[in-house]
């Protein structure tokens, strides 16, 4: 068994009004001083559903060239289909220690897949206050459901709903964004892989911390896939950096954020 997953070191902390020190970032990470607490920039929201699609490209280009993030509303992803997915995600997450170790990430594994707390290489040997599920969910011919956990025993069910209904999300965006460059619209999906673009889940569990004020989830970083589909919950936590400032996303209910990875260099693709 791994060593110090944060779920366990968050249960021996609560009572506490401190956290180990491998946990406390340096001042010029801490979120207490490096938020913005003046005038809140709001990540740009985009209704999918929008039957004027030439102005909905328009929008999908700037938000990508400006912000690199945006929310997505009326995406075609019903609320039962989202609520099922975190109910499963959650729910593996409150099983038994002994239980998720099952599908712990190999100790000498090349890949992401499993059950982990350490996915990024740690700076200053400096932690993150999250542990994780991760594995693929598309193409079929990529699932290795080795890591995917047989407890809740509806995960399969939950995870495959959602991967059929992102896709479709995905295939949208993609679209939208060929034209958006003035290419055809089939181009920029096959440009990352196509039919066969692997599809991955990951499921970050941040346990309640006695100090947020020093702590980090997730280290600043961006995303080196070609996008990235978060689906928050009513618990507030991402960040945005813009204007040489770090912002509070504010959330919408049943939203998708996308965010632009550095496989799409859209700084460049949308001048």
């Amino acid at each position: 068994m791994e060593v110090g997953r944060v779920q366990a070191i968050a249960s021996l902390s609560k009572c506490k009004d401190t956290i180990p020190a491998e946990f406390i970032r340096a001042e010029n990470e801490q979120p207490a001083t490096t938020t913005f607490h003046g005038k809140v920039l709001e990540v740009p929201v985009l209704d999918l559903s929008s039957p004027d699609v030439e102005s909905l490209i328009r929008l999908v280009a700037d938000a990508s060239r400006e912000w690199g993030i945006f929310q997505a509303v009326n995406h075609g992803i019903d609320e039962e289909v989202i609520s099922n997915l975190q109910k499963v995600g959650k729910e593996f997450f409150e099983l038994p220690q002994e239980e998720k170790e099952l599908y712990a990430k190999p100790h000498d594994s090349q890949s992401m897949e499993g059950y982990g707390t350490k996915l990024q290489k740690e700076m200053e040997g400096k932690k993150g206050w999250v542990d994780h599920l991760f594995h693929k969910i598309w193409p079929p011919s990529a699932i290795n459901y080795q890591f995917w956990p047989k407890n809740p025993p509806s995960y399969r069910e939950a995870n495959e709903a959602y991967a059929e209904k992102m896709r479709a999300v995905v295939d949208k965006l993609f679209q939208w964004m060929s034209l958006g460059l003035g290419l055809e619209r089939h181009k920029f999906k096959a440009a990352v892989g196509g039919d066969e673009l692997v599809y991955l889940m990951k499921i970050n569990y941040y346990p309640p911390c006695p100090r947020p004020d020093l702590a980090l989830g997730v280290v600043a970083h961006t995303d080196m896939c070609s996008l990235t589909i978060l689906v928050p919950n009513e618990v507030p936590g991402l960040q945005v950096f813009k204007n040489d400032h770090w912002y509070d996303v504010k959330y919408i209910p049943n939203a998708l954020i996308v965010h632009i990875g550095d496989q799409i260099e859209v700084s460049h693709f949308f001048q």
